[in-house]
């Protein structure tokens, strides 16, 4: 029995994803099911599991930032420079049909050094198995950007994707970075360093409305 599936399920799973709508459908499925269970809120924190979780996302951020400026030292004067930045990790199981990743973070505003906890989910539409780990880091030009972003969240699409422009890869505040929208510029780590460019695919940022 372990034969047959060792020989069939490949085969089955290669016709499913060369039949376009076949797949589409599946991914569909899939990336709405993930934004479902996302939007699910569990049982309120008391006041004690707030707090820690708190410091657990801060935690995450100071050695998340410790990274980046390891990794690009310019990165230090884009996030002191700018009206605000936001730093997110996550850590997601990639599925046979595609992979959910979610993750947790924060947006600083630099001018009143108030915090906002925000959550993120991308959606990674492929095939195969694996662990996707990776850090993003957004710097934010000006007030109104942060705002937006902070208020409003923000989703990242294909709209999005085709029209970030890779900063320069050498010189300036934002050596490094891609501009994905006006005022705002993305840095993505993962386990073998800075990416320059985009790989976030259907990602979506918004309020943690149970740490604030």
């Amino acid at each position: 029995m372990h034969d047959l599936y060792v020989t069939y399920i490949p085969l089955i799973v290669e016709r499913i994803m060369k039949n376009e709508k076949m797949r589409q459908l599946i991914l569909s499925t899939f990336a709405a099911l993930c934004l479902a269970l996302q939007g699910c809120e569990t049982a309120p924190l008391t006041p004690p599991e707030k707090l820690a979780q708190q410091d657990d996302v801060r935690d995450m951020v100071k050695k998340t930032l410790e990274q980046f400026y390891a990794e690009n030292p310019d990165t230090r004067d884009a996030v002191s420079s700018a009206a605000g930045y936001a730093v997110f990790s996550d850590t997601g199981f990639k599925f046979i049909f595609g992979g959910g990743v979610s993750g947790k973070g924060i947006a600083v505003n630099n001018s009143t050094k108030q915090e906002t906890f925000m959550k993120m989910i991308e959606l990674q539409p492929g095939l195969g198995f694996g662990v996707s780990k990776f850090r993003v880091l957004f710097v934010f030009e000006w007030p109104q950007a942060y705002n937006d972003f902070v208020t409003s969240g923000w989703e990242w699409g294909a709209n999005a994707m085709a029209a970030a422009k890779t900063a320069p890869k050498s010189g300036g505040a934002y050596a490094g970075a891609v501009n994905v929208s006006p005022g705002v510029f993305m840095y993505q780590l993962t386990e073998k360093g800075l990416i320059v460019g985009v790989s976030l695919t259907g990602a979506k940022f918004y309020k943690d409305s149970q740490l604030n």
